[in-house]
């Protein structure tokens, strides 16, 4: 048997819903006592983390075990390795420029501004993104192909990002490194290993949610990701900033693939 029971599954959009909205809450208030708004990025670690284990709880009695306890596995392995490394990353900075010049174009109470266009957005963009984590937990069809699929797609992506962050954390660790571009490592082949590595993770999760046609339809999830992450406040916002940031940063950029991960280009000799 195979398909998606309506009543549990919007039983669990609910439940989804109502626990992003008290997360983000209780960001907010976080980040209303430390001064700064960018904590919400740790919080979109915790959040697919949190999606994955409401949705199992709230979805008891049904659904494929394997298939289950895969993207539970998955989503709370990446969503709190992802939650640690930028609480880690962000622990005694200030205000993160994005979140900063955004609030300074703000009209009215900058909190208040926050909280809808952060925070609420945040959830919203949550919710949608993990449907496909919603909806595999009661897809009752039997672990297939696409599952395998989907979990060596997820693993791969989980190490690529994990090792693009550690080599990362270990170049900026180094003072000898001051003012240095990272083209290192993974960085030698891709600009953005991280969000790469999200893309894969994201795509995997949504191969093992599927085991009916019906799964199909929320393909639009992981694409918006994709979006987000190739065109949206991901690889083109930072390669943005740091070419304004970084006056090297546009011979890197020049050199290298800005997502998937390439041969990086030869650059002519200079006479």
């Amino acid at each position: 048997m195979s398909g998606l029971p309506a009543g549990p599954f919007a039983v669990t959009l609910g439940c989804m819903a109502a626990a992003l909205l008290v997360m983000m809450a209780v960001t907010f208030g976080v980040a209303l006592k430390a001064g700064k708004h960018s904590v919400v990025d740790t919080a979109w670690g915790v959040g697919i983390a949190l999606v994955a284990t409401v949705a199992l709880v709230s979805s008891i009695g049904h659904g494929q075990p394997v298939r289950r306890y895969l993207l539970l596995a998955g989503a709370a392995a990446w969503g709190l390795r992802l939650a640690s490394y930028i609480g880690w990353r962000n622990h005694g900075k200030p205000e993160d420029p994005r979140y900063r010049d955004m609030l300074s174009k703000a009209k009215g109470n900058k909190n208040a501004y926050a909280f809808r266009v952060v925070y609420l957005l945040q959830a919203l963009i949550l919710w949608v993104a993990c449907l496909p984590i919603q909806a595999g937990m009661l897809e009752r069809a039997p672990a297939g192909p696409l599952t395998v699929i989907g979990a060596a797609a997820w693993l791969g992506g989980f190490v690529f990002e994990s090792v693009g962050d550690w080599q990362l954390a270990r170049f900026k660790a180094d003072p000898a490194h001051q003012g240095m571009i990272m083209d290192r490592g993974l960085w030698h082949y891709t600009r953005h290993p991280n969000y790469f590595g999200d893309f894969c993770m994201w795509w995997g999760l949504f191969a093992i949610s599927i085991g009916s046609w019906i799964e199909l339809i929320f393909v639009f999830a992981p694409l918006l990701m994709t979006f987000i992450l190739t065109r949206g406040s991901g690889a083109r916002m930072t390669d943005r900033r740091m070419t304004a940031a970084r006056p090297k940063y546009a011979d890197y950029v020049a050199r290298t693939s800005g997502f998937f991960p390439l041969p990086p280009k030869r650059t002519p000799p200079q006479t």
